[in-house]
């Protein structure tokens, strides 16, 4: 899809463009795909570049500072480079489960040490008998994502 074109296919109106051939929505569709698919590919080219540029920088100034992970900033020629090494904690929920229960045991209250969350697998909600549903009912809130519909060559039809 040439610049030209996405340009053109953004200026007409969504209306109109619904009113086009299925073909010719799946053409468009599938340029763009292309099209995004390759500046994918172009940004995580440049953000490995950039990484490789910046790291050991980046990773200089935290010592400095006296950490490991961050936000630091630093200027490179006219550029002012931001960056971030976000903490990614992650929590075994067995352990977790065990700590609160001794927590609770004790007499004192886990909510005040740590957060829980309950979920129920819909999966598991749907094959449930009615007389268990009807007890989660109140509790459950069905929410809908954003539509899609995806869109394929019928075998044999050449584009």
């Amino acid at each position: 899809m040439s610049m030209l074109l996405q340009e053109h296919v953004l200026a007409i109106p969504i209306g109109n463009l619904s009113e086009r051939s299925s073909q010719a929505l799946f053409d468009l569709k599938s340029d763009a795909i292309d099209l995004l698919s390759k500046a994918k590919a172009i940004n995580d080219h440049l953000d490995r570049a950039t990484e490789l540029k910046f790291a050991s920088r980046a990773h200089a100034l935290r010592l400095a500072a006296g950490k490991d992970t961050g936000i630091v900033h630093f200027e490179d020629g006219p550029v002012q480079v931001t960056a971030d090494l976000p903490k990614k904690v992650e929590w075994d929920q067995t352990k977790l489960a065990e700590i609160t229960r001794r927590i609770a045991a004790n007499g004192e209250n886990p909510a005040q040490y740590v957060e829980v969350s309950y979920r129920v697998s819909e999966t598991k909600f749907g094959a449930w008998p009615e007389t268990l549903k009807s007890a989660f009912v109140a509790a459950r809130t069905l929410k809908t994502g954003k539509p899609s519909f995806r869109l394929a060559l019928v075998e044999g039809v050449q584009a």
